[in-house]
């Protein structure tokens, strides 16, 4: 029987089985299978679990039981050093599988991944040895030519002369019109050996292949020349050429647009992108952005006659924040309306500011209000609240232990946190002009270094991006997510908080000593109907507190359950002088005798 043929110029792959469970081997066919890829050859002697989950499919389940039936899978033999190890099958022949993940199926016992799952000896995914699969109609790139090498190409050859180009004086004469990642870490590695990093190989490598094979003729390119983003489209295939230095070797014919825009002037978003440091940068992301300064809208069909052709064309939608209402103001009992509005400018300049005041002030009710009016709903508000042992895994992302539905097996997984499920969120298409609101409550009461980390840059330089600690992604802050925090200043003094906090929030302040808060007991109470009384008491216990920062404030009297039969008595016995005797721990002062109800009503008129 003949073998089937090898990929040429690919490994052996591997796949290990969890617990010691050994490991499976294999190679790339040249063959397709029915879907369309390459056809995967199992070897002998591989391990194979010998239990299947739910999530393995009909086709794979009836598979493996007919390599069972047939001896292709036997039992493997028992290991000494594992007695309580699973249960494994050895595979006895070399089994053609229809893919790779085909293969991998067969392997684990339930359906997964075969470009991912099968590494090599050096831990590279069988992905990177596949050709380029299915990619968006057009895509845009930023391309950096600026300072190469000490040379402004942008200025001195791809205006002039209509390309782009990367610098790769050290590949080798590329047959492949589409070569794959690979075959380019291998020229890498061989060409630039002692000329790059090891980190300078990977990346190079990473923009060599979206140069190459990732980009099509038709793509938006973007490029930073003496201050200014010039805009264009690829009109040509990559070619590889000779020039002087070796500083443009690889080239594509562009088409340049004869407006170029000043950084300064260019959305947000675009400057986010533009910030990643890398000298080929995706940015599909921000493809309609780019054609609207270019002014090169992708074409629609022809308006049917007399039809109007800006029906159905919706005008792209600027991020903006409501304007404050006399309706929100009255629900919120803030009679001074202009202080809401300084709120809302003070979100739309900074992006995030602090509530912070003493205890019943209302700072998360006000907070969470605000961010539903402004944001639209409760849709785009999520609530965290900190504490002394959240960390920057929490908040943003880390590896967390996490147990998979099928195998049960617990791995350590990359998983998000409520700011960076937030972000994905507000960046989705669609969402780019909804304000997103982030409330933290109890902001000072974590270590904020430790928990927002390299985000703690981002909050002030919006439009600046970072490469993050544990996906590696480069990263900024979508415009339209908004951080609001609440501190009680009764529980850490805002003296404490560091320079760097108070440089990327607006501090607000809500006290019982000032409007709107001072007045909002009294205004309640009238609304409600109900005796003023409890307000000349709280007004008169905060005028006997001599800390502002101990001072009560209103929400502790805004419940149900202070207005029936003895509530008030009750309230102020179990809720307001214990806060008070811990003011005064240690001083001898008679709390009862100075802030009790009945030396209170004795100072009312």
């Amino acid at each position: 029987m003949p073998q089937p043929e090898l990929l040429p110029g690919t490994p052996e792959f591997r796949i290990k089985l969890p617990k010691d469970g050994g490991e499976a081997r294999g190679h790339l066919l040249a063959e397709f299978g029915g879907n369309g890829t390459h056809k995967f050859l199992l070897r002998a002697g591989s391990m194979v679990a010998a239990e299947a989950w739910p999530g393995l499919g009909d086709h794979a389940r009836r598979n493996r039981a007919d390599l069972r039936a047939s001896g292709g899978l036997a039992d493997a033999p028992a290991d000494p050093g594992l007695p309580q190890g699973p249960p494994r099958w050895v595979v006895t022949r070399d089994i053609e599988c229809n893919s790779s993940s085909a293969a991998a199926a067969l392997v684990y016992g339930y359906d997964a991944s075969g470009p991912e799952s099968w590494r090599t000896a050096e831990g590279h995914p069988l992905a990177d040895y596949l050709a380029t699969g299915w990619r968006p109609p057009r895509k845009a790139w930023l391309v950096r030519g600026s300072n190469v090498s000490g040379h402004n190409l942008v200025r001195q050859l791809w205006l002039k002369e209509g390309f782009v180009s990367l610098a790769a004086a050290h590949l080798p004469p590329l047959e492949e019109t589409d070569p794959t990642k690979s075959t380019l870490r291998r020229f890498v590695e061989e060409g630039y050996e002692g000329a790059a990093s090891y980190n300078q190989k990977r990346g190079l490598v990473d923009e060599l292949h979206a140069f190459l094979t990732q980009m099509r003729v038709g793509d938006t390119v973007a490029t930073i020349g003496d201050g200014r983003l010039h805009i264009g489209r690829i009109t040509g295939e990559a070619v590889q050429t000779s020039s002087p230095g070796g500083l443009s070797n690889l080239r594509r014919a562009v088409s340049w647009m004869p407006r170029s825009r000043a950084y300064e002037e260019l959305p947000e978003e675009v400057q986010q992108k533009l910030s990643v440091q890398h000298d080929v940068v995706d940015l599909t992301g921000v493809l309609e952005a780019l054609d609207g300064l270019s002014g090169q809208k992708e074409h629609t069909a022809p308006a049917a006659p007399g039809e109007d052709p800006a029906v159905g064309q919706s005008a792209p939608r600027e991020l903006s924040l409501p304007h404050i209402t006399e309706a929100l103001a009255a629900d919120l009992f803030v009679h001074d309306r202009a202080w809401l509005d300084d709120i809302r400018e003070l979100l739309v300049d900074e992006k995030q500011l602090v509530l912070y005041g003493p205890p019943g002030t209302g700072k998360t009710y006000m907070a969470m209000k605000l961010a539903e009016y402004f944001g639209g709903g409760p849709e785009q508000v999520k609530i965290v609240q900190f504490h002394p042992s959240y960390a920057y895994e929490d908040f943003f992302e880390g590896f967390r232990p996490v147990e998979d539905p099928e195998t049960r097996e617990v791995a350590f997984r990359l998983t998000a946190g409520p700011l960076r499920e937030l972000a994905d969120l507000a960046l989705r298409e669609g969402n780019r002009h909804i304000p997103h609101f982030l409330i933290i409550d109890e902001i000072n009461r974590a270590n904020l270094a430790k928990v927002f980390g390299e985000l703690y840059f981002l909050l002030e330089y919006r439009k600046k991006s970072l490469r993050l600690t544990y996906s590696g992604d480069d990263f900024a802050l979508p415009p339209n997510l908004f951080v609001i925090g609440t501190m009680n200043t009764a529980d850490r003094s805002i003296a404490l908080v560091d320079a760097a906090m108070r440089r990327r929030f607006a501090f607000v302040e809500l006290s019982p000593r000032s409007e709107p808060t001072a007045g909002l007991l009294a205004r309640w109470l009238r609304r409600e109907g109900r005796d003023l009384e409890p307000a000349g008491l709280l007004d008169a216990l905060n005028a006997r507190i001599d800390d502002a920062d101990f001072a009560i404030g209103p929400s502790y009297l805004m419940k149900p359950g202070v207005y029936r039969e003895g509530g008030l008595e009750r309230t102020w016995r179990t809720k307001i002088l214990p806060l008070l005797e811990e003011h005064h721990y240690g001083e001898g002062i008679d709390v009862n005798a100075r802030y009790g109800l009945d030396s209170l009503r004795g100072q009312l008129p």
